[in-house]
């Protein structure tokens, strides 16, 4: 699964919409929405944050 994908099936998982999951990790709607086009990919430091959430409602990225 790629980092657009995991994305999307995590945000979906928590039931929130795009703004809302900008919001729980401190960045722009604009910026959710480039990640799950595949636009972009987070920084490392929101790859911290997700990689928790993706381990907490079991997504696996990269395979």
């Amino acid at each position: 699964m790629t980092y657009a994908e995991a994305i999307k099936t995590l945000r979906n998982k928590m039931l929130l919409t795009q703004t809302e999951f900008a919001k729980k990790l401190g960045v722009k709607f604009g910026t959710v929405n480039r990640w799950e086009a595949g636009a972009f990919e987070p920084t490392m430091k929101t790859k911290r944050k997700l990689a928790k959430l993706f381990v907490e409602y079991g997504i696996k990225v990269g395979e």
